[in-house]
């Protein structure tokens, strides 16, 4: 891959002595120091799969069928109203 920075000549002639200085050519100097940039960041971790709503309830069995919930509900309701207030 080609990349291209624009750059002052102040910073071009900044580059190439450092580049001297460490007795490397300036595409290595670049080299090490994007490779710097880029071992430096964090690698993204991984997601934990989630539980979906139904997963997270499985442990507590099957819902009541529609029957039960209609005998449940005469069941408490059989004598609402009719006890006298105290």
């Amino acid at each position: 891959m080609t990349l291209t920075v624009p750059l002052s000549t102040d910073e071009q002639a900044t580059l190439v002595a450092q580049a001297r200085a460490q007795g490397v050519s300036v595409d290595t100097l670049l080299r090490k120091a994007v490779l710097q940039i880029i071992s430096s960041t964090e690698a993204p971790q991984p997601k934990k799969p989630t539980k979906s709503c139904l997963g997270a309830l499985a442990h507590l069995g099957p819902a009541p069928s529609a029957e039960e919930i209609d005998e449940s509900r005469s069941e408490m309701f059989a004598n609402f109203g009719r006890d006298g207030i105290a």
